[in-house]
């Protein structure tokens, strides 16, 4: 049965999950996000599952490509400078097509930075991050409950794609106190059988091998294209963006995740002094939400457009790239853990823009 919770970010990321069907978590702890393995560590045995504290990231990382490939619905979180030490298993997952669920919960940096929140790890994150070519599914919620709607059926999309899902969120989200309602507990009895899984069933029916190893360039290259058959087929499906008062929009503001929030506040302020702006936010960071910035980027009305993040300037490059010398395209951003209010964003728009 679905209740309604007063929870915190982290905690509630990981009872969704479990809710998801999560049976497995390794990790290993590092600021913001230690409430997610503490969640899970007292929570997981509840429900037949397992955690694992893992002696680094590096390992942790490799347990989740173990768990995923017997078949299990496996986990792990971290933050920025945690989830640069688990790239190449990543890599090592997307290559061996095992589905799983990972959380960045960014701080801000470069090095080991600071414990505040940052959104300087999206091209990590929308680029790949680690070698080779390979993509994962990426949301960016803005709420807490959409971090539980999005970790719910997180499992189902992976596992459709074969691929790892992101969740890239940052302090703020982790750290605040939101009510949710939670959905029930998803019956494991549903899930989609794996037939590929090195689970020890289907003897008789040949080897069942977890591999991202080909030697042979051809065999390698087709593989490539295969994946990128997913991605594709992943684009045509999974976009989702939030389009808010930009039906008659001159300034649309731009930005993802917590940023987002106070970018839709200052959106108010603006159409309060008779501006008309509007937001359009991205919800999956990969694939981008190409269409979405087409319409905007075709609009009569729509005059200048403004990429709002909490970095020097990432999000902003795939936002020009969009807008192909269309639309003129300004950035406004903070860094090192500080973060823009929405009157930073309108006093930015009155001076620079309109």
């Amino acid at each position: 049965m679905a209740e309604r919770k007063l929870m915190k970010g982290n905690e509630a990321i990981a009872e969704a999950a479990i809710r998801g069907g999560c049976r497995f978590y390794a990790g290993y702890p590092i600021t913001p996000q230690n409430e997610i393995p503490e969640y899970m560590s007292w929570r997981l045995p509840q429900v037949g599952g397992r955690f694992i504290q893992a002696e680094s990231e590096i390992s942790a990382i490799n347990m989740v490509y173990g768990a995923a490939g017997a078949g299990a619905r496996a986990m792990t979180s971290s933050s920025s400078p945690g989830i640069s030490l688990k790239q190449e298993g990543i890599s090592y997952i997307c290559g061996a097509e095992l589905p799983c669920v990972i959380i960045n919960m960014v701080r801000s940096g470069p090095g080991l930075g600071g414990i505040q929140p940052a959104q300087s790890d999206y091209f990590q994150t929308v680029k790949g991050g680690g070698h080779g070519d390979y993509r994962m599914l990426v949301y960016s919620p803005c709420s807490v409950q959409e971090c539980v709607d999005l970790l719910y059926d997180a499992y189902d999309k992976a596992e459709e794609y074969r691929l790892p899902v992101m969740i890239l969120g940052d302090g703020m989200l982790g750290q605040i106190m939101e009510a949710v309602t939670l959905p029930e507990m998803k019956d494991a009895a549903s899930f989609a059988k794996k037939p590929w899984a090195a689970d020890g069933t289907g003897v008789g029916e040949g080897r069942r091998i977890i591999n991202s190893l080909y030697i042979v360039p051809d065999e390698l290259e087709a593989m490539n294209r295969k994946l990128q058959k997913v991605y594709d087929r992943m684009c045509e499906n999974e976009v989702m963006c939030e389009n808010y008062r930009t039906d008659d929009a001159e300034i649309v503001i731009t930005a993802y995740g917590t940023v987002a929030r106070i970018a839709k506040s200052a959106v108010d302020v603006l159409r309060e002094q008779g501006i008309k702006a509007g937001l359009l936010r991205p919800i999956t960071l990969y694939p981008f939400p190409k269409e979405y910035f087409e319409s905007v980027m075709s609009s009569p009305t729509v005059k200048d457009i403004v990429a709002v993040e909490l970095s020097m300037g990432q999000y902003v490059e795939d936002v020009r790239l969009a807008a192909a010398g269309r639309k003129k395209v300004s950035f406004y951003g903070r860094s090192g853990g500080n973060v823009m209010s929405p009157e930073d964003i309108v006093e930015y728009v009155l001076k620079e823009v309109k």
